[in-house]
């Protein structure tokens, strides 16, 4: 009897796994917005550029800069972008400020959150749950393994600015965002991999309190 019990869950778990994965990447990404209301896990963000005249044309997009740490949020609004190698330095965001901490500088700023912050790239993962509402989402091709989804920002007339990114992607994979892919207007990349997320955990509202330590220097911006 167990032996069979065993076999109806895991039929159950791979055959829920299987419509997930068949899923759109565009479906995947709004699932996880709409039922993550807290997440943690690793990252590596990647600066790519093109090669130069003078380099070989052959392999591709170059890595220009590497870093890796550690990422929690909280909806709506929360979240931690804790940059840990090479250098230390977290993006914190408590549902009324954002605070950028440089630890090599001694040195945190602090400015308002503003609706600007709901479109930006941070945001799309970690922010509310409005996805469509200021993004189309274009359904993009199978590569690297995953399901990728392009986002396309809707016009907004209270926005301050547009954002920096010609070409925002997501790949997905079984329901997960694994890696966000961010294009400017000059044709460098950024790659952010994501790996270890955990989904709906338990995240004390504390840890999203920043105080500078005494000595530090404290800029507060408009």
């Amino acid at each position: 009897m167990f032996r069979i019990i065993l076999a109806l869950l895991l039929t159950t778990v791979f055959s829920s796994a299987n419509v997930l994965a068949d899923n759109s990447a565009a479906d995947q990404l709004r699932q996880f917005v709409r039922n993550s209301k807290t997440a943690e896990g690793d990252f590596v963000q990647q600066q790519l550029r093109a090669p130069r005249a003078n380099e070989a044309q052959d392999k591709g997009l170059k890595v220009v800069r590497q870093t890796q740490g550690h990422f929690v949020f909280q909806r709506p609004g929360r979240f931690i972008w804790d940059t840990q190698k090479p250098y230390e330095q977290k993006l914190i965001a408590d549902g009324k400020q954002l605070i950028l901490w440089d630890q090599d500088l001694n040195q945190a700023t602090f400015r308002p959150s503003t609706q600007a912050l709901a479109s930006t790239p941070a945001a799309i993962l970690f922010g509310e749950t409005s996805l469509d509402q200021h993004f189309d989402l274009v359904e993009g091709q199978e590569r690297l393994g995953m399901k990728w989804v392009d986002l396309q920002a809707k016009k907004d007339p209270n926005a301050k600015g547009d954002l920096p990114y010609t070409k925002i992607s997501i790949g997905m994979v079984d329901g997960l965002p694994k890696a966000l892919e961010l294009t400017d207007g000059l044709g460098s990349v950024v790659l952010v991999t994501l790996s270890q997320i955990q989904l709906n955990i338990n995240v004390a509202p504390s840890r999203f309190i920043f105080k500078p330590p005494q000595g530090a220097e404290v800029l507060r911006l408009n």
